[in-house]
């Protein structure tokens, strides 16, 4: 039924797409984890809700609860009204989603509904809880929606569980959730790693690890002895603390002789259990405590033998060696009413609203289970016998929570002696977050007055008990957590700078790493090429996305962040980063148009400000003062704003300096910061490798932005100066950034170049640039649009003498011919009669243009991939160099 609800779609309506965001993206800042389902109404675009008829009353009757949503007529009842009024599919489909989620215990609120510029095309966005289930939601949501259209049956429940069931599967539990809140109200970001409880709060060389509720300054031998009874049980007992008589045991022999030695009642638990698992209570047979031994010793080998204390079962919190809460715990149980069964009575106690599934809410549900029937035995009863009035009957020996236990607060009670007493068991054992178990008629005496006893000491306590009892009051048990591991004035981020734009990210991403580096930072940058730690390739390829950050910000080595960060990853999956200190955005210029949405530079430069928005309010964005979309958000950012450009005589910088504000420019030579009129001149760029002499332009804007971003962190003007002295471009360093490669009689360049704003840089470049021939040898790149590729072809046509039109190895949905005529079409706009050949092949390409090089030939490649360009160039470096070698 499940598999049939997310597969029977019709027709009329196609999920094209779906987006699971775990970031700040084009749709909230804040809101960082929603679905994004590109969906195509397909006939139902003609068909909003008011001309469906019976559609209203179809949904209410399926899903009464959505009478809550009030949609944005902003009261109760209010989508009910759009419904009636009129609303189309992809608006519905939001809410149920989020209704969906909402009855499965994951409430979430957010949503969005917009058409894209395909008519009937939507984007349904909302907010999820946990990943899958956003996503099934989407699915089942898209079902249940067209079911109730086409006037069908739909098996709501049947999805409901499903959700349940991944959300328990997925879901942090209540104590790694309740610490991950507490860190998130306090601005500490977190990553989850892996898919169990293993968290990482802070980032890099700040970073904290905890599990469940060990940290990761739980020592290893603390965890050993807790996880031994038998050994806590002697340290306790060597260190005055009362524990119960007992023995250790592995076969009935020995159990007979620890019966006989410490009596009746005894308690059997495995020395390696937890969470009551194995345990039997109470035992006052023989014959129950044999096979008491064959169930403890599924667990464990060998099992702890003790004598029964009478009491009530109290669990003390300590933390950081204080103590935090304490609970006495209830078994579930149910109280006779002299005319229910048992059976019926469980059924009425988990109607209470407190109790769910799993750990879905304050309590779980009672399901009766092998200790439930064996506890019913004892007194003669079975789930259809009918208790007495007033009757507590208890269906578990445990008093665990996850078993449908309850718990009552009671840490304003506890006796100051008890008090030092547990604190000084949490250092007897070692462990930073404690759990101990006791068994006593109160904890308002002390326990060696009321015979009370320490039964266990457990090294990763739940904290559900404490942040929700049944009674009392809650405490919040998680923030002392947090407060260990992040005392006052512990950082726990680390410094990040995020470059985004059209062109020039890379290079700006690695002009700033450099700086960074040369502070004494230990740097970890993301590129284009690859991911870097320091100047050390770790992950090669196309590394601008949100998983190429976690990377750098899960590493414990990395103290410095700088992250290229391009629209590709922001659109897939948001940003990999919540906040960061300074936001670099080099331009926004025509590329990879219409794809994904983005149809012009106005939608882009929605995606680009993303990486703005998230700069802290107290950061810096630093943005191309010549770039018109770049300065249209330039007085719509929360955070402080700083220009840069080639020219001081800008308005806007003009502008800026009147306002006493800082920019940075290239004047008279010089890369300088100005601070209103006042002017400090960092560096000359005929000393700066990477502007080539100055002739680069492009490469001076590139320096400006990165001298910009560095100065307004905070490092001195002489320590950028000699670092940008010191960055030397070579295809080690700047791989595919106006690599030139010298030959006896001609030259070859190698760019990255790719869309025409790049080709535009290059073309000026190469104006400075004397050659008797020049050569190129280009591509279009399949998926950007004709135009883009005509200019290309366009701008090759003025800059070059000959031209050589090779295919990229990935065409991207096109065929070759229809790119290369594109590119033809462009070389004939240029207005010169510039000479063409077709060489499919890369290496082909590059050697027939070296074959035909004259004295003073430069050759300039330019291509979307350009490792295998450089490694064949090298090889005809290194084979020329031999050659003179042994001609000498």
């Amino acid at each position: 039924m499940k598999q049939e609800i997310l597969t029977q779609h019709s027709s009329q309506m196609k999920i094209e797409k779906i987006q699971v965001l775990r970031g700040p993206n084009i749709w909230s800042i804040r809101r960082t984890k929603l679905i994004q389902m590109r969906l195509n109404l397909e006939e139902l675009e003609e068909k909003p809700t008011n001309k469906i008829p019976g559609f209203r009353e179809r949904i209410e009757a399926m899903l009464p609860t959505l009478r809550s949503h009030r949609c944005s007529e902003g009261v109760e009842g209010g989508f009910f009204h759009r419904i009636d009024t009129g609303t189309w599919m992809g608006h519905v489909i939001e809410h149920v989603a989020l209704e969906l989620q909402t009855l499965a215990g994951m409430d979430t609120g957010f949503g969005r509904t917009r058409e894209t510029k395909t008519p009937g095309t939507y984007h349904v966005v909302f907010s999820y809880i946990e990943e899958n289930s956003g996503v099934y939601a989407a699915k089942a949501s898209v079902a249940l929606v067209q079911a109730l259209v086409d006037g069908e049956p739909y098996d709501v429940e049947a999805s409901i569980q499903e959700l349940n069931e991944i959300r328990e599967r997925e879901h942090l539990g209540p104590s790694t959730g309740s610490i991950v809140r507490e860190a998130v109200s306090r601005n500490i970001p977190w990553i989850r790693l892996g898919k169990n409880s293993l968290v990482q709060l802070g980032y890099g060389v700040n970073q904290e690890r905890f599990q469940a509720t060990i940290t990761g300054m739980t020592g290893s031998i603390a965890v050993d002895i807790a996880c031994n009874k038998e050994l806590t049980k002697k340290m306790l007992d060597d260190a005055a603390i009362p524990v119960p008589q007992g023995d250790l045991v592995s076969d009935e022999q020995e159990l007979h002789r620890a019966i006989d030695r410490i009596g009746y009642p005894i308690v059997l638990k495995p020395l390696d259990g937890n969470h009551g698992r194995g345990q039997s209570i109470n035992v006052t047979q023989w014959e129950v405590a044999a096979l008491g031994l064959v169930d403890a010793q599924k667990i464990s080998s060998r099992v702890i033998v003790e004598k029964y204390v009478t009491g009530y079962d109290f669990r003390v919190l300590v933390i950081d060696h204080k103590l935090v809460a304490a609970a006495r715990r209830v078994p579930a149980s149910v109280v006779g009413d002299g005319e229910m069964t048992i059976q019926a009575l469980i059924e009425k106690e988990n109607l209470d609203p407190r109790r769910g599934y799993g750990h879905e809410k304050v309590l779980t549900e009672i399901h009766a289970d092998k200790s439930t029937f064996e506890l019913l035995d004892k007194l003669g009863y079975t789930l259809e016998s009918i208790p007495q009035r007033g009757e507590i009957v208890y269906l578990k020996s445990t008093a665990n929570l996850s078993t449908g236990g309850t718990s009552i607060d009671v840490t304003d009670m506890v006796h100051p002696d008890n008090v030092t007493l547990c604190e000084r068991i949490s250092k007897i054992i070692g462990l930073d977050v404690c759990g101990i178990d006791i068994m006593a008629e109160n904890l308002t005496q002390p326990l060696k007055e009321t015979g009370g006893c320490v039964l266990e000491v457990n090294a990763a306590p739940g904290f559900r008990m404490h942040l929700a009892p049944s009674e009392g009051l809650p405490r919040n048990v998680a923030a002392p957590v947090v407060d260990m591991l992040y005392p006052p004035g512990k950082p726990f981020r680390i410094p990040i700078i995020a470059v985004t734009g059209t062109n020039g990210k890379t290079t700006t991403t690695r002009i700033i790493s450099h700086i960074v580096k040369n502070n004494g930072y230990r740097v970890g940058f993301t590129t284009s090429d690859g991911i870097y730690i320091q100047n050390t390739m770790l992950t090669k390829g196309d590394t601008t996305g949100p998983l190429s950050a976690e990377f750098i910000l899960k590493d414990p080595t990395v103290e410095f962040a700088v992250l290229e960060t391009a629209r590709g990853g922001i659109l897939r999956s948001g940003l990999g980063f919540g906040l960061c200190d300074i936001g670099v955005l080099t331009n926004i210029k025509a590329d990879h148009l219409g794809m994904d949405d983005i149809h012009n530079l106005k939608d882009l430069t929605k995606v680009k400000r993303v990486v703005l928005d998230s700069v802290k309010k107290d950061g810096w964005c630093v943005l191309n003062a010549e770039d018109e979309y770049s300065m249209k958000l330039a007085e719509d950012l929360e955070a402080k704003v700083a220009l840069f450009s080639l020219d001081e005589n800008n308005p806007h910088i003009l502008r800026y300096s009147k306002q006493g504000k800082i920019t940075c420019v290239y004047e008279e030579g010089f890369v300088t910061i100005k601070k209103g009129d006042w002017k400090i001149r960092i560096a000359k760029v005929l000393n700066i490798p990477i502007t080539m002499e100055g002739k680069a332009k492009f490469m001076i804007s590139n320096v400006l932005a990165a001298s910009l971003a560095t100065y307004l962190y905070g490092f001195a003007i002489e320590d950028i100066a000699m670092a940008l002295r010191t960055f030397v471009p070579s295809a080690q360093l700047t791989p595919g950034r106006l690599n030139t490669f010298k030959f006896k009689s001609f030259k070859v360049l190698i760019d990255f170049a790719h869309n025409p704003a790049g080709y535009e840089a290059i073309e000026e470049y190469l104006s400075n640039v004397e050659a008797t021939k020049k050569i190129g040898i280009i591509s279009g790149v399949g998926d950007r649009r004709d135009e883009d590729i005509r200019e290309c072809g366009k701008i090759a046509g003025r800059m070059f003498d000959y031209i050589i039109i090779r295919n990229e190895k990935h065409l991207r949905g096109r065929a070759e011919e229809e790119i290369n005529q594109l590119i033809i079409d462009g070389i004939s706009d240029s207005g010169r009669a510039v000479s063409y050949e077709c060489i499919p092949k890369e290496i082909e390409a590059l050697k027939h243009a070296m074959a035909m090089a004259e004295e003073g030939t430069y050759i300039t490649a330019l291509s979307d991939v350009v490792d295998n360009a450089i490694e064949l160039v090298q090889d005809y470096q290194l084979r020329e160099q031999l050659e003179e070698q042994s001609g000498l």
